[in-house]
């Protein structure tokens, strides 16, 4: 597990390496099954057995293909039969969530794949039962919802950094897995992650994140308190870890110090998840052009936009 406190059997760790794309209509492989989770008493957070090496884009671009290919198989499966899936991101900052969502839903539809990520609370939410705010993003029939973040903000930034009480805290804790067990007892596909990045790749990123001006949107307050605080958020996490990790919502780890293979690993590791098939189809033609009939262009002062490039 993640630390002493933690039975080490309980961590599910998605391998370090690229797993390959799933294929054809048995779309699972080995390495995507739930039943073959890699479990390791090793730390998750001090990068042991992880490729942190980078992946060729050309090899990586080539793999994320196939995966996205299978992405919106999955979407017009969850059309057809009528779906609920909801994908739970969380982790360390910097450890990169948001860029295996981007991968997630470049190139499926927002509607069927639509991230929730709510920001802080209004004082009208905080005077609500804390996880009411979330329940109104849960799917539809035929939705697949990516939580970027969750109602684990309660178990992670919020115990960390005082935003709740302790009391609060643990009636959380004891709450979530009866919660969580209505949601999946309602027809929804649960899915849990946590992102896991070392030390020295998070001061990395957090410092170009610093240096780039395309990037420094990402840093906040609660980012460089992160860095900082290390240690609490390690012992919020296995805190969390101990009461929410189960066989009927267990939590998958993803080691990112090298994210095109964390993206990989992920998705496919998502797909196997899903017991989705090809759904039956008319083949697309592509209709011809209707003739002018007389038509002609205008003489139409169009403000065209100078083309610098």
């Amino acid at each position: 597990m993640v630390t002493t406190e933690a039975p080490a059997a309980r961590t599910r760790h998605i391998r370090a390496h690229a797993t390959p794309a799933p294929t054809g209509n048995g779309h699972k492989h080995p390495a995507a099954n739930s039943g073959s989770r890699a479990r390791t008493s090793k730390s998750v957070s001090n990068g042991e057995d992880n490729q942190s090496g980078d992946m060729k884009r050309k090899k990586y671009e080539k793999e994320m293909k196939k995966l996205q290919g299978e992405l919106v198989r999955l979407q017009l499966w969850a059309k057809h039969t009528g779906a609920k899936v909801v994908v739970i991101f969380e982790g360390r900052d910097a450890a990169g969530k948001g860029g295996v969502i981007k991968a997630l839903t470049e190139r499926t539809s927002p509607r069927a794949f639509r991230i929730a990520a709510l920001p802080a609370p209004s004082d009208r939410e905080k005077s609500q039962m804390y996880i009411q705010r979330y329940m109104a993003h849960l799917p539809a029939a035929g939705e697949i919802v990516l939580f970027d973040r969750s109602w684990y903000n309660r178990a992670g930034v919020e115990s960390v950094m005082g935003f709740c009480s302790d009391r609060e805290l643990k009636r959380f804790l004891e709450l979530c897995p009866m919660m969580e067990s209505a949601i999946i007892g309602s027809g929804i596909k649960l899915i849990k992650y946590w992102f896991e990045v070392s030390q020295e790749q998070q001061t990395r990123r957090f410092k170009d994140r610093i240096n780039d001006p395309r990037k420094v949107w990402k840093l906040s307050p609660m980012d460089l308190e992160s860095h900082r605080r290390w240690y609490d958020y390690s012992r919020a996490r296995d805190r969390m870890f101990l009461a929410t990790d189960s066989n009927e919502s267990p939590w998958y780890v993803v080691r990112s110090d090298c994210k095109r293979r964390a993206r990989l690993n992920c998705i496919s590791h998502l797909l196997g998840q899903i017991p989705y098939e090809d759904v039956p189809h008319e083949r697309i033609e592509l209709p011809k052009r209707q003739k002018a009939k007389g038509y002609t262009e205008p003489t139409y002062p169009w403000r065209v936009i100078a083309e610098k490039f």
